[in-house]
């Protein structure tokens, strides 16, 4: 297992300043990483407005704050842009990002970029594997949406409610949960079947590695990730806040046997090692 920091990553140069200077993009996990996808903090500064078109690529964008909308340009629907909303855009869609304030945003992309994409004419990034199947079009999902229709699930023994946002019937190659742990739950893992990846947007915590005994402080903008020989510890000092990356994607009822492992879904990641 390793972990990475947004105050690591960008000291050390992983940004990447894109819409004419109003966006700004740490990229956490990249094709070198080996976990299936790639991931990136993104910020969008207030009055951007950007057209985008991911041909040759799946991307998830999960808005953490802010208010803005996006319109799918070839037929002029939009949907708003704030907390708890999920957009997923992929060859077909070509769309417009427009940030009334200053918004935070995850992006998870199938295949993993390289790290060190820019946008060409047409707000596309060159081809870095094969293309998930995706869906027909881009769609929106939202956590008020899912947990008003009865999508949230206590998993891990009790210790966390987690929202099962995408699942491997979208067809992107992973699946994202939106996850929360009251302070002081405790729990162990180890998910043989999968690799997994956390970023932690609220609370504090610690993440211990049971093999070696390494342990990492989980706060806002710390990623960690887990693959089949990480059996781990975590617990929350305080109510914990986090997002879940699984790949293989969850089909969405799987949960934790005595181990801590959910079920196989798929062909597992190499993983950083062999990347």
């Amino acid at each position: 297992m390793f972990a990475k920091t947004l105050d690591g990553l960008r000291g050390a140069g992983a940004d990447k300043i894109l819409g004419g200077g109003k966006v700004r993009s740490t990229r956490f996990l990249t094709a070198a990483d080996g976990m299936g996808f790639a991931l990136s903090d993104v910020r969008l500064e207030s009055g951007l407005e950007q057209d985008l078109w991911y041909k040759n690529h799946w991307e998830a964008n999960y808005v953490v704050s802010g208010t803005g909308h996006v319109e799918e340009t070839g037929t002029g629907r939009t949907w708003p842009l704030e907390a708890g909303v999920i957009y997923t855009v992929g060859p077909k869609d070509r769309h417009r990002v427009v940030a009334e304030t200053d918004v935070h945003i995850i992006s998870i992309f199938d295949p993993p970029i390289t790290g060190n994409e820019a946008h060409d004419a047409d707000g596309a990034y060159a081809p870095s594997g094969p293309v998930p199947p995706g869906r027909d079009a881009m769609f929106v999902k939202t956590l008020g949406e899912l947990r008003a229709t009865g999508k949230e699930m206590v998993v891990a023994g009790g210790s966390a409610r987690t929202v099962r946002i995408l699942l491997q019937d979208d067809g992107l190659g992973f699946s994202l949960s939106d996850v929360n742990l009251t302070a002081g739950n405790r729990n162990t893992l180890w998910y043989k079947n999968h690799w997994e990846a956390n970023y932690i947007l609220d609370g504090r915590g610690e993440v211990t590695d049971l093999t070696t005994g390494e342990s990492w402080a989980m706060a806002p903008g710390m990623v960690y990730c887990v693959g089949p020989d990480d059996r781990h510890s975590m617990s929350a000092e305080t109510d914990l806040h986090l997002i879940s990356v699984f790949c293989p994607a969850l089909k969405g009822d799987e949960v934790h046997d005595a181990d801590g492992t959910l079920a196989p879904s798929g062909p597992v990641p190499p993983g950083p090692a062999a990347a």
